[in-house]
């Protein structure tokens, strides 16, 4: 079991910046892999950037390429978002998720375990 609770959410401008932090419990989670998900109103939630258990590899989605990056401290039983260069289309919950294998997922189906959800704003 791994229990996740998502903080650093705010209200920005764009082109402004945000660091989201994920804090783990369960000694299972410095071994799985673990995604960043969002979901705006009156739309589908959709894969933000992922990483396998290690840190060894990162996936981002084309959106968030080059201003977003994903990292994971498993000795911290942590893992963060920093969001640069925002953007208003950038406004949704942000979500992050954990799962039992090792190697990050882009389908938010993948992951069995998740946060509550941080809002993220950006004012144009």
């Amino acid at each position: 079991q791994v229990q996740l609770v998502e903080s650093g959410g705010g209200l920005v401008q764009a082109g402004g910046s945000l660091r989201l932090s994920c804090a783990a419990s369960g000694r299972t989670f410095s071994t799985s892999a673990m995604g960043w998900f969002r979901q705006a109103p009156g739309k589908e939630r959709e894969f933000v950037a992922a990483i396998n258990w290690n840190g060894g590899n990162t996936y981002y989605a084309d959106s968030v390429k080059g201003r977003f990056t994903i990292s994971k401290d498993n000795a911290k039983n942590t893992g963060s978002l920093q969001m640069n260069s925002l953007k208003p289309e950038d406004t949704a919950v942000y979500y992050c998720a954990a799962r039992s294998g090792m190697l990050a997922k882009i389908t938010w189906s993948d992951y069995a375990y998740w946060g509550r959800g941080t809002q993220v704003t950006v004012s144009s």
